[in-house]
């Protein structure tokens, strides 16, 4: 099976920390992940953040007002999905300390995650919806050579 065309943007703000977050999010690695998620063509920007900005973007766009692991902005999910991916590196850093993952793995869930979301999957709309797209993720990341980050 071909991987999707990817056309992607990766933003990093000034982050706290950032050499040891551009490290666990290397460019060929998040294609990677991406491409492994991306069910059509794509062209994605994914954005890592600190908490501020994490929280000004959960606050504007989802009205909660605290930083979040990923948000997803989908624009497009045909023919081209287009989406920004909005990463909070502190938090993810802290989940995937209290988790006992590296920060690498949980990037690379996250990721997938975002890009599920971009292309119309919804784990807030059911409890069938939730485990279909949690075995999806699984079954992503088991191609990534990456463990279940559900257990």
């Amino acid at each position: 099976m071909a991987l999707a065309k990817l056309q992607l943007s990766l933003q990093f703000a000034d982050i706290a920390h950032a050499a040891k977050h551009r490290a666990a999010l290397p460019r060929h690695a998040v294609a990677r992940c991406l491409r492994h998620a991306l069910a059509a063509d794509a062209e994605i920007t994914v954005r890592i953040v600190d908490a501020d900005e994490g929280r000004a973007l959960n606050a504007s766009y989802r009205h909660k007002d605290h930083a979040t692991n990923v948000l997803t902005f989908d624009y497009a999910q045909s023919p081209v999905v287009m989406a920004d991916l909005v990463l909070c590196a502190p938090v993810v850093a802290e989940e995937a300390k209290a988790q006992g993952k590296t920060l690498a793995a949980h990037y690379a869930h996250l990721l997938v995650h975002g890009c599920l979301h971009a292309q119309g999957w919804d784990h807030e709309t059911s409890l069938k919806d939730a485990h279909a797209m949690e075995a999806h993720e699984i079954e992503i990341l088991a191609g990534l050579g990456l463990p279940n980050p559900y257990r």
